[in-house]
């Protein structure tokens, strides 16, 4: 399971992978699928700008692994890798699990003392991803 979060720029502003042993190939399965989220952006176009929710759903199914994105109305990008083998976690489970980790984001974009576009070091932020993954494993 692997969780991560992305400006407009796609460059990672947060990335935690569970297991560690497959960290490099969680953040190539993050990167690629940043790509996808982009298309389905630019593919929604002026619908998207309207919608309130912004759940893009299952982005692409691998042989192991299950992607799905969400995008913010500022177009920070949140992808979320699951374990195909995991058929428990329904879509609406997941979609509550990103607006879960969009109001944590939020939390930490309201901090005086954070940067805007700088890695995000919150020990608050990193208890609530780890105990979605420990919901999702």
């Amino acid at each position: 399971v692997s969780v991560a979060c992305s400006p407009p720029q796609n460059y990672p502003l947060y990335i935690r992978s569970v297991p560690t042993e497959n960290e490099l190939k969680f953040h190539y399965t993050v990167h690629t699928s940043l790509d996808v989220v982009d298309e389905k952006i630019s593919a929604m176009g002026k619908a998207l700008v309207d919608q309130r929710e912004l759940y893009l759903g299952l982005l692409y199914p691998t042989e192991d692994y299950k992607v799905y994105g969400y995008v913010t109305n500022s177009k920070v990008k949140f992808v979320m890798v699951v374990d195909s083998s995991n058929t428990a976690l329904r879509d609406n489970e997941i979609r509550s699990m990103f607006r879960k980790l969009h109001n944590s984001y939020t939390d930490i974009m309201c901090n005086p003392f954070y940067n805007p576009g700088d890695r995000i070091h919150s020990r608050a932020f990193d208890n609530m991803v780890n105990s979605m993954m420990m919901q999702v494993c």
